[in-house]
């Protein structure tokens, strides 16, 4: 197993950017919602990003051409992943029937960064060692003692709620199981070298919770501040999932998941600050235990050899069988030419014996 080292080149700093923004949005996401309601909220969110995003195309030289040329199965898979895990994620949010289970189901969802590890195991080709196991766990116990903050969840009223709105949960995990893909996924299909199809998911969600939006009914209450919000949560979720696309294609995938274990607790630091919130003391148990889980979750992971190798040891297997059949022609070609200079010998000595 290769020992893992950090890569802080400029895609990886890209991921940890994507994490700091999408910390920074959800407060804002908290405080939009109670006043348009998740569907509408959703709704323009994604759609101002989408905007932001095709203006972004339409402006380069060849934007458009460069959608043309994606691989059908990262536009078409990744872009059903995309689209997929956002409806999940707000219609669990939204068959929630108290803030109780918001908080449950954000907890559910909050496996999308040990699933993106483990993913990674199987799709990406990497390694790991024990130590992924109480990484995962220390980790999981830091992000659930950020989100409830000392709130009363445990395992009863866990199952009693998941059996009395299954649906919203099976949503949640599904958006976990969902993310975890797509960030995988995006590296194989899509490779370093190819285009984004990121403004084609957002816009293409913004669509599909506007539809939703248009479905249900909701109370809503625009206000100067609402808009304010709507336009900064737009430009984060643009530039938030073009940079987390950069980092899952070029960048060092198991190190930004392993840090993407802090999204809840600074995602939680900025609510506190934003809303006015006074964080109680399981913040900072919390902080330790999701530092460590995520060293040790990154530490676990190794990289096998991946395509690039399998490419150069057929290279390398096509070229020694060349040589073998170059060096069996020209022993052929070696040989052929001995025997017809000792026929050749054989007539000379003829010759002269007859004379």
């Amino acid at each position: 197993m290769t020992r893992r080292t950090v890569s802080l080149d400029r895609y990886t700093l890209a991921g940890l950017a994507a994490i700091l923004l999408w910390s920074t949005s959800v407060a804002v996401v908290r405080s939009l919602t109670e006043k348009l309601g998740p569907y509408t909220a959703g709704a323009a969110v994604y759609l101002t990003a989408g905007v932001l995003f095709l203006a972004q195309l339409l402006g380069q030289a060849r934007g458009i051409d460069s959608l043309r040329r994606l691989s059908r199965p990262y536009l078409f898979g990744c872009g059903a992943l995309f689209v997929s895990y956002m409806i999940a994620l707000y219609v669990a949010i939204g068959l929630a029937a108290d803030r109780h289970q918001v908080l449950e189901i954000g907890l559910v969802n909050y496996l999308w960064p040990t699933l993106t590890i483990l993913f990674s195991l199987l799709l990406l080709r990497q390694r790991a060692g024990l130590l992924l196991v109480p990484g995962t766990l220390l980790a999981l116990a830091g992000v659930f003692l950020v989100l409830t903050q000392g709130q009363s969840v445990s395992w009863s009223s866990f199952t009693a709620n998941v059996a009395s709105r299954p649906v919203a949960y099976a949503l949640a995990l599904y958006a976990a199981v969902s993310w975890g893909l797509y960030s995988n996924l995006t590296r194989r299909w899509a490779g370093p070298e190819s285009g984004s199809g990121v403004a084609v998911f957002v816009a293409a969600t913004g669509l599909a919770l506007l539809c939703l939006r248009l479905g249900t009914t909701e109370p809503t209450h625009w206000t100067a501040r609402g808009v304010a919000e709507v336009a900064f949560l737009g430009g984060a979720t643009a530039l938030g999932y073009a940079l987390w696309d950069l980092a899952m294609r070029k960048g060092d995938v198991v190190f930004v998941a392993a840090c993407s274990y802090l999204t809840p607790l600074l995602s939680t630091l900025v609510a506190c600050c934003y809303l006015r919130i006074m964080p109680g003391t399981s913040l900072a148990i919390g902080c330790l235990l999701i530092i460590a889980g995520s060293f040790l979750s990154w530490r676990s992971v190794a990289e096998c050899p991946g395509p690039r190798s399998a490419a150069s040891g057929k290279a390398l297997s096509v070229a020694i069988l060349e040589g073998s059949a170059k060096l069996g022609m020209e022993t052929e070609d070696r040989t052929g030419r001995r025997d017809e200079d000792e026929r050749r010998r054989v007539r000379d000595k003829e010759l002269e014996t007859k004379s």
